[in-house]
């Protein structure tokens, strides 16, 4: 998480009354911390806590914690694209092709075959 770096500017904070255990504190107090990241549209929810503070920390590293994935994602994706592409560029080997041509001829000589059954 060191090399994550979010923006206060690109982050619209909200707070909202909690659900679940704890009393008139929750009914009271709007503890729910949410955090729209609008760059990218990620959307982060925390009510854990009683506290809106404890609530607002564990919301901002569940944040980062999602641009890192995306930003690992997109990265995986990048590199098995470079991936496939390198492999559809290389070469065939001896040996391949030496089968791909005969399989090409096997099917030559059917054809072939065929056209002779036909004309007589």
């Amino acid at each position: 998480m060191v090399g994550i770096v979010v923006s206060k500017e690109d982050v619209v904070e909200s707070f909202i009354r909690s659900s679940g255990p704890g009393g008139q504190n929750v009914n009271k107090v709007s503890t729910c911390v949410v955090l729209l990241h609008t760059p990218t549209g990620i959307i982060v929810k925390c009510q854990e806590s009683r506290s809106q503070f404890l609530n607002r920390q564990k919301a901002w590293e569940l944040l980062r914690e999602a641009l890192r994935k995306r930003d690992e994602q997109a990265r995986l994706l990048k590199r098995s694209e470079s991936e496939k592409k390198r492999r559809q560029n290389r070469k065939r080997s001896r040996g391949a092709k030496e089968k791909m041509l005969e399989g090409k001829k096997k099917r030559a000589f059917r054809k072939l075959n065929r056209k002779k059954a036909k004309l007589e």
